[in-house]
């Protein structure tokens, strides 16, 4: 997925379960029926039959973001759906007027910065604990260089470099690899 997708006032951002292991067996049924969707993935030096090989596997196991309708990711879900390969990912802090937990969806904006750290070909890019996260402070910044530029996020020390963190709400906080402080524009509030 790309950052310069079309907006449509109409669409959200989904946050589906996959089971296990079948990532690319959802990418493929999501694709066929034309949905738009983000599965970023990332290199890691695995062991596979006793040597170190650097394989891609998902940046988030078990989660792909779709962009499309409530009516079409609904569709997606109910019609066409062989053995429960995708489910909704629900939202644990809010309730529906019938005290259930929604669907989770990801702001647009949010999304877009999330789009842009992760499709990044850096290897260092890495889901984060908001334990391990030290922010610097509350300024949002935006990255004008390199690698990472246009992601906008807040500075922090994270796994002991300076780095810019993506929060996508109630799912998971993202940093980049290293930013130097020369590449950082403070957004104004």
């Amino acid at each position: 997925m790309s950052v310069d997708y079309i907006s449509d006032p109409a669409k959200q951002w989904f946050v589906l379960r996959v089971s296990y292991g079948r990532a690319l067996k959802a990418v493929e049924l999501i694709s066929n029926r034309q949905i738009a969707h983000c599965l970023p993935l990332h290199r890691v030096m695995k062991l596979v039959n006793n040597k170190r090989r650097k394989v891609t596997e998902p940046l988030i196991p078990g989660l792909i973001f779709v962009y499309a309708e409530a009516e079409k990711v609904k569709e997606l879900l109910n019609d066409y759906n062989p053995n429960s390969l995708l489910s909704y990912y629900y939202d644990h802090f809010h309730a529906d007027s019938f005290g259930k937990n929604p669907p989770l969806t990801i702001a647009e904006e949010a999304m877009r910065n999330f789009i842009r750290a992760t499709s990044a070909s850096h290897d260092d890019v890495r889901v984060i604990s908001r334990r391990y996260c030290h922010f610097k402070s509350g300024d949002r910044v935006r990255v004008t260089g390199g690698d990472f530029k246009g992601v906008e996020g807040r500075v922090a020390r994270a796994a002991g470099q300076q780095r810019v963190i993506v929060e996508l709400e109630g799912l998971c906080l993202v940093a980049t690899a290293y930013i130097p402080s020369g590449l950082l524009s403070i957004i104004p509030t």
